[in-house]
């Protein structure tokens, strides 16, 4: 009975020391598989899959779209912050968070900036995940990883109905955008102060980045209207100083502005430079050019000088 008691005794205090003590070291786990390279992710970004979900069946060659917010994509070796380029894992684990992405047929690289790529499987069930790194191929902390989605290859299956090839316009008539596309700035923010050459970096969501000419459904470029109302969207946009383009599929551009206040607006547009419809443009944001970038100071304020009067038996007959 005593021994059965003492047993019981010393189970318990081995209980009470190293259950919490594993318990830590799990924790500890957790928390490093969130700690990636270090270069820091802004709060809020992430990267995901466009048309593309989780039990979709695809054909043996299609067209995989990449979806990222809160950042900008640019190439490798290329030094800007809050940006980075995508990886795209196929049927292997995610990989180290905090070393180099491998590079093989598994662990694909566009360090060339792309935002979409022809992929080709073999018929059956696979896996395909997400990793956003930055210029060294190192995820950021924290990681920007996608959901790994599993899906199904098959000989001459119709692509899924997200990612299925959209009927062309007729003649004359705009490409559908997809109902939450949206087009934002990432910086500047408006009120902000800036340089007189500041690189305005832009955001999309759920549409892909397509050069001018390239007529894929769901995708489009950038155009930057500077101190310019909306141009008819039936139209292709004016090309001029006030309405920038960047056919090249750029997510980020260095202008020039002259000192002052300037109104920055974002609009995407099809293959033709003509907006989606609806239409997806931002919101105006208002921006001051200043030669430093920041505020001007404010003029100093010379304090008063207080006169004394001296009272004398005057002031009072």
């Amino acid at each position: 009975m005593i021994h059965r008691t003492l047993a019981s005794i010393f189970g318990f205090i081995l209980a009470s020391i190293f259950v919490p003590f594993f318990g830590i070291l799990a924790l500890s786990d957790t928390a490093l598989a969130q700690t990636g390279g270090p270069t820091q992710s802004p709060p809020g970004a992430a990267v995901y899959f466009i048309g593309l979900k989780d039990g979709d069946t695809l054909p043996t060659k299609s067209t995989i779209h990449f979806g990222l917010r809160g950042m900008g994509v640019a190439p490798a070796g290329s030094d800007r912050a809050n940006s980075g380029h995508h990886h795209l894992m196929v049927d292997v684990p995610t990989p180290a968070l905090d070393h180099e992405i491998p590079n093989d047929f598994q662990h694909l690289h566009f360090g060339a900036g792309q935002t979409e790529t022809e992929l080709t499987l073999t018929p059956g069930e696979h896996t395909l995940q997400l990793v956003f790194a930055d210029k060294n191929h190192v995820p950021h902390t924290p990681p920007l990883v996608s959901d790994r989605i599993k899906v199904k290859v098959v000989d001459q299956a119709a692509a899924p109905p997200q990612a299925a090839a959209a009927p062309q316009p007729a003649a004359g008539a705009r490409h559908p955008s997809p109902k939450d596309a949206k087009v934002y700035f990432i910086y500047p923010t408006d009120g902000a102060y800036i340089t007189p050459n500041p690189v305005i970096r832009f955001g999309l969501l759920n549409m892909g980045i397509a050069p001018a000419g390239f007529d894929k459904p769901n995708t489009g470029h950038h155009h930057l209207l500077v101190d310019a109302e909306l141009p008819p969207l039936d139209q292709p946009i004016p090309n001029d100083f006030n309405h920038l383009h960047f056919g090249a599929g750029q997510t980020e551009a260095k202008i020039t502005l002259p000192p002052g206040p300037h109104k920055l607006r974002l609009l995407f547009a099809d293959s033709a430079h003509v907006p989606h419809d609806p239409p997806v443009y931002s919101d105006v944001i208002n921006v001051t050019v200043t030669e430093s970038g920041r505020p001007p100071p404010r003029p100093r304020v010379r304090p008063r000088r207080h006169h004394h009067h001296h009272y004398s038996w005057h002031d009072y007959y």
